[in-house]
């Protein structure tokens, strides 16, 4: 049987017969097919559509089926391959699997092999979670390309980007790719928790450890036992509770707040951050060790202004997407808009993108998204924060960031939720900040 959820498979191949063949297998053993009759066809279906397994023919016309997995690794180099050839040619099938296929069917097999072969190599999906990854940019085809192999491993992770550029995406992209897909996610934003819930939240604890621990709690650490745990934003842990997580990740075993027994691990650890962490470490707000213990393998994101490859598709599936949740199917973006996307500089990333189309799919009267509706900070219908003067002679950088974050504040009517996420800070760096100036003001 097929899985609770699964990706659709697209099958291509340019024998009318044989294609609606291997779309009837499938069917009947619970997946989803869709089917193209040629290569550029299924390119097409591929800019549009989420598959888990592209099966595709080696013999076809105008493009063969080497040339089109080619173009699948370029553009989608996550999406697994599975080639069809004829007896005879099983050297260049050799071939096409050092290009990226992940095996080949020799014609004519039977259903059961085109089955396991299913079973073996497609994206898993699971429910609530987004499997996609727009990487059209090369930047982007880069950074996925060395998340996808150090996936396979069991090597720590080290994230960094700015806020909104999809670290917790490529976290669990990763994760899906692993030996541990099967096992717990787990992921914990540093940030948001409090700093004495924080070592309960990530360590556990035992009943009456400390006041209203009412019953023993397994911590972050042990809910993730035999998958992967995420420590989001890692740079806001506070230094104390750093040295026991380095001491955690070398050893390998956790002892909850308050009990006496430790508890044997068996975790994949990957953390982000949106700092510059080596600067961090140079400043002391972070441990040394730590950071060499975590930075085994360093992973940046690029945001999405240095990605210019990835913002119409990405506008595309953000549309596509939220427009099926309102309803709203079949809504497409205008020419105009995508050059209006394309030009802007996108500080928020993707997290404001994904706004930005929910804002047009919903103020779309018709099927055609315009400039209009996108509603970007450079129209005349969304107000914008005065921007900073440039740098002069009398004044520096510190004061300039001050007064840009002031005037932030101000535009968002004091939410101070609102302002850390046009900054592109975490809500707690906002309140450091907050607290040195009126520290700086009582002192003059």
């Amino acid at each position: 049987m097929a899985p609770l959820k699964t990706l659709p498979i697209l099958i291509v191949e340019d024998d009318r017969d044989l294609r609606e063949a291997l779309c009837d297998t499938l069917a009947l053993a619970g997946y989803q097919a869709l089917a193209a009759q040629d290569g550029p066809a299924a390119l097409q279906m591929l800019a549009r559509q989420q598959v888990g397994l592209v099966v595709s023919d080696v013999q076809m016309q105008p493009m063969d089926g080497h040339v089109l997995l080619r173009e699948i690794k370029a553009h989608y180099p996550y999406v697994p391959v599975l080639l069809m050839t004829a007896y005879g040619m099983v050297e260049r099938a050799v071939q096409a699997m050092r290009d990226g296929a992940c095996d080949y069917l020799v014609k004519p097999f039977e259903p059961d092999r085109l089955l396991a072969g299913v079973a073996r190599y497609m994206l898993p999906s699971f429910p609530g979670e987004d499997v996609d990854v727009v990487a059209h940019d090369p930047a982007m085809r880069e950074a996925l390309q060395l998340a996808q192999r150090v996936a396979a491993t069991d090597a720590t992770v080290l994230i960094s980007g700015e806020s909104g550029t999809g670290k917790e995406v490529v976290a669990r992209f990763m994760h899906r790719h692993s030996a541990r897909a099967a096992m717990p996610f787990v992921a914990i934003n540093c940030a948001a928790i409090p700093e004495n819930l924080l070592e309960s939240t990530l360590f556990g604890h035992e009943k009456g450890a400390f006041t209203g621990a009412a019953a023993p709690h397994a911590g972050k650490f042990e809910q993730a036992q035999g998958g992967t745990l995420l420590l989001d934003e890692i740079s806001e842990m506070p230094l104390p509770l750093q040295a026991k997580l380095l001491r955690v990740l070398q050893e390998r075993e956790v002892e909850r707040v308050g009990g006496r027994r430790a508890i044997a691990l068996d975790i994949r650890v990957m953390a982000t951050s949106n700092r510059d962490m080596a600067k961090e470490v140079e400043k002391g707000a972070f441990r040394e060790d730590l950071f060499y213990r975590l930075n085994v393998f360093p992973l940046h994101m690029p945001p999405l202004r240095e990605r210019p490859g990835d913002i119409v598709p990405l506008a595309r599936h953000f549309l596509n997407r939220l427009g099926a949740r309102l309803g709203r199917r079949g809504l497409v973006l205008s020419a105009a808009a995508e050059r209006e996307l394309t030009g802007y500089s996108w500080p928020g990333n993707i997290r404001e993108m994904e706004n930005v189309m929910q804002r047009a799919a919903i103020m779309a009267p018709a099927e055609i998204v315009d400039v209009e509706h996108l509603y970007l900070p450079s129209s005349r219908s969304v107000p914008v924060a005065p921007v900073a003067p440039a740098a002069s002679a009398g004044v520096d950088m510190k004061s300039l960031e001050r007064a840009h974050i002031m005037e932030t504040l101000a535009a968002v009517k004091g939410s101070r939720k609102l302002a850390a996420q046009r900054l592109g800070i975490s809500e707690r760096t906002l309140r450091y900040r907050l607290q040195q100036y009126r520290e700086e003001n009582d002192a003059a």
